[in-house]
């Protein structure tokens, strides 16, 4: 049986050093991350075992890791989270991450900005 179904965070907060400007990578600043990983979870459902399905604490750590890796593109860093989460998880059969830098240095008043991306593991 296939069941349609994703493992999620939402609104995880980290403070990172991303961004095109030199005061970004020194200064650092607040990010969002909410992140869904679309795989099968049928056996979870059956065994209620967690060694039967992904952990989102495993998934967090992930997130954590790679934010912690210094980009100039937002692009870059959220393409290397879903990337990294298809290469340790090979039955995730999609990644769709959003990235937001909670205070952007653009003379804009907004609540964020960032970047939205799906990633399809073609297996």
């Amino acid at each position: 049986m296939k069941i349609k179904s994703n493992i999620f965070i939402n609104g995880l907060r980290l403070y990172a050093f991303h961004g095109v400007l030199s005061q970004e990578r020194q200064v650092g600043g607040e990010f969002i991350v909410d992140l869904r990983a679309h795989y099968n979870i049928y056996k979870a459902t059956e065994t209620d075992r967690v060694e039967d399905t992904i952990s989102y604490a495993d998934l967090c750590d992930i997130v954590k890791r790679e934010m912690a890796q210094p980009s100039a593109l937002l692009e870059h860093v959220a393409g290397r989270i879903a990337k990294t989460v298809i290469q340790t998880y090979p039955t995730v059969e999609s990644v769709w991450l959003r990235l937001t830098k909670v205070n952007p240095p653009m003379g804009a008043d907004c609540s964020g900005a960032g970047v939205e991306l799906e990633v399809i593991n073609e297996k």
